[in-house]
């Protein structure tokens, strides 16, 4: 992972989806919140989903929003709420963003997003 930068350093944009991703964690209470910026400028928000029958990661989730509301391609992606930083990012929603377009910036926060970090390659 990048070295961190505070939320007020980041590109509008990029600010903006890490807004996104702490509003939808901190609307449902869950673990983690997501959003992610398509090709197109549109935005996608969601949190982590833990049912019976089916288990997301938020950054998945936010994933999912995109491509099913018919998104071109991802630009940049957000999470918020990764508890172990130290420990590095290991999402499986990052094969998702790679899979929709290999160079889209990932950036992950812990709870209080006070401190993000941009994940290195795919």
């Amino acid at each position: 992972m990048g070295a961190p930068s505070a939320p007020d350093a980041l590109d509008p944009e990029d600010a903006k989806i890490v807004t996104l991703a702490r509003s939808a964690r901190a609307r449902t209470g869950a673990a983690q919140g997501a959003a992610v910026r398509d090709t197109d400028g549109r935005t996608y928000a969601a949190c982590t989903v833990a049912l019976p029958s089916l288990s997301l990661t938020a950054l998945q989730a936010a994933v999912t929003a995109a491509m099913a509301a018919g998104a071109p391609g991802l630009e940049a992606a957000a999470v918020v709420g990764v508890t172990d930083l130290d420990a590095g990012f290991d999402d499986p929603g990052l094969a998702a963003v790679a899979d929709v377009t290999a160079d889209a910036a990932v950036l992950v926060a812990g709870p209080d997003a006070d401190a993000v970090h941009r994940v290195e390659g795919p």
